[in-house]
């Protein structure tokens, strides 16, 4: 045999070297690959132990050990279900978001406080009356204070003259309760002039805001006069709103306080949560449902909104996730668990609510089948059936 030259063992090595990239280059091309639901390899037109849609129609074959890989969860079916009702209603303010401000005592309007638009708070004077039978509940006060006081002095002064021997212990009580009366007479008027907004020794009450708000309205002007009882703001507070709907009557047996209730608005969705259900009176036994916001922003006070409620009436047949129903060649299927995997059953598919769909036919209720990620298996079903059109 002939030995290579200089020349020849160059090449060779050159060779050599190409051959071992070209190799690593491929290995690392195949590693590098994607990885994505396993199928089963074809060798020889031969089909292998692998994994994947396999022959029989609407069946993929995984391990256990698969499964939990690629993330499939593999639930129970449940039996019976919730309902959903919808209901048109409309934001509204609650009751105590709304104030009509009233004059307790006839007077003269000596000043205005405030204007429509202006926000206040609790308490925040509105207006100053001048009133005669204000500045007569002031002094009325006054003069109770006064003879309680007196008669309180009086007391102790019989009580010092009864332990001295000076007069009998009856003259003493007797000082106690003409006391006791008075001090009961001058609590009646504070109580009276504070009912007239304290006023001043002329007469003079500040007419305050019981809630904090929006003045929407001013009903009387300075030099005016108002009557006891006549209403000189109004006061609304925008934050303090709820939804109320109109429902039917067979509602109010299937919703409680506490239900969760799904409102569209306008600008999106919002959560809120029933505070209160009312059956109303008359021939048509109208059910009123009220509800406040528990996340996000609720539109205006009289805006129309729609609800959907979840009620509490059992649906017949079993029910499953949502999710896990899936469409494959225009049937609606769900993939039951079985020993080597999965297989689609078709089912026939009624009402949904909560996250769940009803089966009326197609499972007993005692499979196990996939949840959460099914998709994955139709996905791998028409891979499948894509792989044996070729």
């Amino acid at each position: 045999m002939k030995r290579p030259t200089g020349l020849n063992k160059i090449w060779l090595m050159a060779g050599a070297a190409a051959a071992v990239l070209l190799g690593g280059a491929g290995l690392y091309m195949l590693n590098s690959q994607p990885k994505a639901l396993p199928t089963g390899a074809v060798e020889d037109g031969h089909v292998d132990e692998g994994v994947g849609a396999t022959a029989q129609e609407g069946v993929v074959e995984l391990s256990a050990a698969q499964i939990e890989v690629v993330g499939i969860a593999v639930v129970t079916v449940g039996s019976g279900g919730g309902g959903e009702v919808r209901l048109s209603g409309r934001v509204e303010p609650m009751v105590d978001a709304r104030a009509s401000v009233a004059a307790a005592v006839a007077g003269r309007v000596e000043r205005v406080l405030v204007a429509p638009g202006q926000s206040v708070r609790v308490g925040q004077a509105l207006a100053v009356l001048v009133s005669g039978d204000a500045a007569a509940l002031s002094a009325d006060a006054d003069a109770a204070q006064a003879t309680a006081v007196a008669a309180q002095q009086a007391h102790r002064r019989e009580e010092d003259l009864a332990n001295q021997g000076v007069v009998a212990r009856r003259d003493a009580e007797v000082a106690h309760a003409q006391a006791l009366g008075a001090e009961a007479a001058a609590r009646a008027a504070r109580a009276r002039s504070a009912a007239a907004g304290s006023p001043d020794a002329m007469g003079r009450v500040r007419v305050g805001s019981p809630i904090s708000g929006l003045v929407t309205s001013v009903q009387v002007g300075p030099g005016g006069f108002v009557a006891q009882g006549g209403v000189i703001a109004e006061i609304t507070n925008p934050a303090r709103v709820e939804i109320v709907f109109n429902a039917p009557p067979a509602v109010a047996a299937h919703v409680r306080a506490g239900s969760a209730i799904r409102v569209t608005t306008p600008a999106g969705e919002v959560e809120a949560v029933v505070t209160g259900v009312a059956t109303g009176g008359g021939e048509s036994g109208a059910t009123v449902i009220h509800a406040r916001s528990t996340g996000g922003v609720l539109p205006p006070a009289g805006s129309a909104v729609m609800g959907t409620v979840l009620t509490g009436e059992t649906v017949a047949g079993v029910t499953v996730p949502s999710d896990a129903v899936q469409t494959v060649e225009g049937a609606t299927v769900v993939f039951v668990r079985t020993a080597t995997g999965f297989r689609a059953v078709p089912v026939l598919v009624g009402r949904q609510a909560g996250g769940r769909s009803e089966i009326v036919r197609g499972l007993s209720g005692a499979e196990r089948i996939a949840g959460a990620n099914a998709f994955l298996l139709k996905a791998e079903l028409a891979k499948g059936e894509a792989e044996h059109g070729h």
